[in-house]
């Protein structure tokens, strides 16, 4: 039908510790330090080292927060040990989605509770979306997300909101969202069926 829409919001997405030694960094590290990296310590080693207890930081928990709370504290130069009850990424955290949103959908909120704390909300996910892209590149890539529309009246509903996020968010913003047609859509995600 064409009264059928989609909206177009960009948001950043954050990859797992896996992402990141992805091939692009790995070859850009090894432009810059020509020497392979060291062998993985044997497990007793591992073990034995944690018994020592010479360590600045004890990450307890190997999904994505663990990893990434390990991987922060060892780019800033601490000792880490990184234990985990099963196996890396096998637990919750490594089920989400691993978006980092800018907090639209508390902006819904926001406008319909009539709700100032909500609104903070948006403001600090935009800001804290914001702080990791620029301080995590390497970890972070914009992902187009489209809201399809089924009904008339969701375009200008979705339209307003989307065009007051975009108003709310500012230069935190990471792209102005747009609405497509369904021919126009169907050009930009080609797998999508007529």
């Amino acid at each position: 039908a064409s009264h059928r829409a989609i909206l177009g919001l960009s948001m950043a997405s954050v990859s797992s510790l896996a992402a990141w030694k992805s091939r692009n960094w790995q070859q850009t590290e090894a432009k810059k330090d020509p020497k392979p990296p060291p062998a993985p310590r044997r497990r007793q080693e591992q073990l034995e080292k944690l018994r020592r207890g010479n360590l600045d930081v004890l990450v307890v928990g190997g999904g994505a927060t663990g990893c990434g709370v390990a991987l922060d504290a060892a780019a800033r130069g601490l000792s880490v040990g990184l234990v985990e009850r099963e196996d890396f990424a096998s637990g919750t955290s490594s089920r989400s989605t691993k978006l980092i949103h800018g907090g639209v959908r508390y902006l819904e909120k926001a406008v319909f509770q009539l709700d100032y704390g909500q609104l903070k909300l948006v403001f600090e996910a935009l800001h804290e979306r914001l702080a990791l892209m620029n301080n995590a590149p390497h970890l972070t890539n914009p992902v187009p997300i489209m809201t399809p529309c089924y009904k008339w009246w969701e375009i200008p509903y979705y339209w307003a909101g989307l065009k007051a996020y975009d108003l709310v968010a500012g230069r935190e913003g990471v792209t102005m969202s747009r609405v497509f047609s369904g021919k126009g859509t169907r050009r930009i995600v080609f797998t999508l069926s007529a």
